[in-house]
């Protein structure tokens, strides 16, 4: 089953030992209102999307679940 968007800004937090307040202070947003994104009870702004992909070094197709590479194309050329 395909994961979703959500799963996956989940998986790489705690993949990346990282505290919902860690990455809120990232994002200038609070610890709430990034718990609320995870939740899904707001939905993800797409300037936060592009700063999470920069966070974790990973391709917006592979945060949204649309490929399983975590490198953009740009990345595996270099």
């Amino acid at each position: 089953m395909k994961k979703t968007y959500i799963q996956i800004m989940r998986e790489l937090r705690e993949d990346n030992d990282r505290t919902q307040q860690e990455v809120a202070d990232y994002l200038g947003t609070s610890q709430t209102m990034y718990a609320r994104y995870e939740r899904v009870a707001n939905e993800l702004p797409i300037r936060h999307l592009i700063r999470l992909c920069e966070y974790y070094h990973v391709s917006s197709d592979y945060f949204l679940g649309l490929s399983q590479n975590k490198k953009s194309p740009a990345e595996h050329r270099r």
